[in-house]
Parts: structure tokens; sequence; C-alpha cells
């Protein structure tokens, strides 16, 4: 096993656009990461540049404690997982997993004791005789994981293993590689798009955009500290409600009302240097209820609105809401544009609510509804700061934190 450790690493291509822009991440030894972004976002690239299948345009990347941006891939001791499975049609299961060992000149009792020992690990036993072609795209997708296993690489590297998976399957192949990980401790390295799959499986999470590395945090800061309106946008689903704000010490007016935010959210948003003018506030779709669900106890951490519920979805156990709003047009535009940056995601002026499935609020209804204002953050329109950070439970945040690079 090895760490890995990523220094400022840019990748230009012929026209001098930067794929991947001063990425700095560093990977403990055993540690799962997780790069995810959108569509374009840079991180099939940066996997490649740690793998050797792309140049390093500048930078450093180390492994283990080698400086590896010379060596080829065959030279990394990496074993790499792709979304196609690279598999061979026409070898079985067992000669599918054992290629890496007979291409190394292993003699056949180790090939038969390694593959065997994967096997049984990734419970591929009673297909072992079987072609590609006959499997299941989750059985090929651990017939693609066993070949990695026997190399005893030094790093795990997935490339969005799971795309070609239905919904169900991926849920279950999550929690395999997650166990997998796990039972053989070593380092790994996971490419993908899809939020749920970075919040379930990884140790700590890179978020990319445009090639630039955005938040490094574990799931729960990214999800309870993100650092800015994009990363606020694209970890959570339903994603954050963003509202346009005006605050006044510790009272926030939003469309529907006003709330009151602690007074410890109020300091932080003095001492990022706010004065006046609109915000947008973040609140995500779990922190609101109705008002008439909610216990006495809980009552007093948040404030209550009236609104006009505009669609009910009843889902059995919760129910979804959306009440509609008006917002001014700098609120307006900076959502349009963080639609774009999160490759299409929708991000309309409506307020999205999840409520207790008891709720007897219907379409049409004016409701007294209740928000949790201990969790409300609040951005900056012009640059997508989320100027209530809790920068001690945020990770590393690199737009606050990072001295810019020589």
């Amino acid at each position: 096993m090895a760490a890995i450790s990523m220094r400022n690493i840019v990748k230009k291509y012929g026209d001098g656009f930067p794929a991947v822009n001063d990425v700095s991440i560093d990977v403990a030894d055993g540690e799962f990461m997780i790069l995810v972004g959108p569509s374009g976002c840079g991180k099939s690239t940066l996997l490649r540049m740690i793998v050797g299948l792309e140049d390093i345009t500048s930078g450093d990347m180390i492994i283990g404690d080698r400086r590896v941006n010379d060596l080829a891939p065959r030279d990394r001791n990496l074993a790499m997982v792709f979304q196609n499975y690279a598999l061979y049609p026409h070898l079985t299961v067992y000669e599918n997993i054992a290629f890496p060992l007979r291409l190394a000149g292993v003699d056949n009792a180790t090939v038969d004791q390694k593959v065997r020992a994967a096997s049984k690990t990734l419970e591929l036993d009673e297909h072992l005789q079987r072609k590609p072609g006959n499997l299941s795209g989750g059985q090929r997708q651990r017939v693609a994981m066993g070949r990695a296993i026997v190399r005893d690489a030094d790093v795990f590297l997935f490339d969005e293993p799971l795309s070609n998976l239905d919904a169900k399957l991926r849920g279950q192949m999550r929690t395999e590689i997650a166990r997998l990980q796990k039972r053989l401790g070593i380092t790994t390295v996971y490419v993908t798009h899809d939020q749920t799959e970075a919040m379930t499986l990884g140790h700590r999470v890179a978020v990319l955009k445009r090639g630039v590395l955005q938040q490094l945090a574990t799931p729960r800061e990214l999800y309870e500290q993100p650092g800015n309106l994009f990363v606020a946008g694209f970890i959570g689903s339903p994603p954050m409600n963003f509202l346009p704000a005006t605050v006044d010490g510790d009272q926030v007016q939003l469309p529907f009302g006003t709330v009151k935010i602690p007074s410890e959210r109020a300091r932080l948003l003095a001492d990022s240097g706010h004065r006046e003018g609109v915000l947008i506030a973040g609140i995500r779709p779990e922190y609101f209820e109705d008002a008439s669900l909610v216990e006495p106890a809980k009552y007093g951490s948040g404030s209550t609105f009236d609104a006009k519920v505009d669609v009910v979805e009843w889902l059995g156990n919760e129910t979804y809401a959306y009440i509609p709003f008006e917002a001014p047009p700098e609120v307006t535009e900076q959502l349009e544009q963080l639609e774009r940056d999160l490759d299409g995601d929708s991000m309309r002026t409506q307020l999205v609510i999840n409520l207790d499935g008891a709720s007897k609020v219907e379409e049409g209804d004016q409701a007294k509804i209740w928000v949790d204002s201990r969790k409300i953050h609040l951005f900056d329109p012009a640059t997508g700061r989320n100027l209530t950070l809790d920068a001690a439970h945020a990770g590393r945040v690199p737009s606050l934190t990072d001295a810019p690079s020589a």
C-alpha cells in the first residue's frame, strides 16, 4: 500500500486549456478518496495522471516515496477498474482474473491460489469457467475488481465503475466495494459524477469544478458546511434550496417572512466583511417541517412562516411540498449560472420542503411551515462564497486556505 500526494497538478492540452488547474490532494495510506464533480470537471483526467495514462503538464505526483511523473503505467504498481469492465470476451472468468499474473510470469500454483482467493472474496466461485458475455453487469464488474485484487497493487483506481449498472445493482455494488476496501485496507481513489456514491463510499471527498478543487472534506463536512454555492448545490438530493435574503443582525428576511439565525452564524457573517445587499440563503429540504407536527421542545430552535403550497408529492413515509417564490435579478442570475455549472441540475425559484408523511398539507393550502434556522447558510451572490462557513468543520476549502502557487 502507499499514500498519494498530488502537488499543484496542472494538465493543459494543445489549446492551452487547463483541464486540471493547480490541484493539490494528499491521499493517506489506506484511505478511500472520492473525486467527484459534473462532466468536464477534470476528475477522470486527474485519475489518468495518477495511473500514467495522461502526461502531467506541471506539478508533482508522488506515490509512496517516489515521484512518478516520468514512470510508465506498468512501473507504478497500480490497479485500475474501468467503467466498461475491459474484460477479454474469449477468456473465462478465471483467466480474466489471472491475466495480469500470467503477463508477469507468475507460476501456476501462485496464480491458482491468488485467483481463487479473489474469487472467494468476490463470490465468483461458481462463475470461474464462464465467459464474460454470459455474466450480468454486476458480475462483470466483480471480475474486473478481481483482476485488480490479484495484482497486489499499492493503489486501487476506479473510473466510474458503476455507471453502466441499473439503480438496484449500483446500490449493491456500492456496498460490495466499501466492504472490499475495508477488508483489504488498500489506498483507493474513486472517480464518480454521482454524489450518492461520493457520500456513501468515501472517507473524504474532493469536489472539482472546471479543473479546480472546490473543497476536500468528509461527506458530513461537505453536507453540513459547504464552502460555496457550487458544493452546496452539488451535494445533497434533493439539492439545497437557495432563496434571496437580506440580513439585519440575526434577523434574516426571506420571501416568506423573517427568521432568526443563531448568534454564532450572525457573528460569522459579520466577520466575513458583508455589510449590506441581497444574499442567497441556503436551506436543505429536510430542515423544514409541517409546524403542527414539530415537537414543543424542538419548536423554539426554529421559526415559522405561512406560505401557499403549489404542489404536493406524498411518498408514504415523507411528503415533498413545492412553494414558488420571486427572486431579484442578481439571485436569479447566480442560480442560472449554478444550474450550468451543475451540468443541468435544475435550480428553479421554488422552495422544496421535505415533510413528515403524516402531514396533511395539500395542494393550494396556506400552510404553516417550521424551519430549523440553525441550519441556514448565507452565500455571497457575486462570488458564491459561504459567508457563514464554520471553517474548523469544513475540511479544506482551497479558495479560503491555500496561498497561490508561484
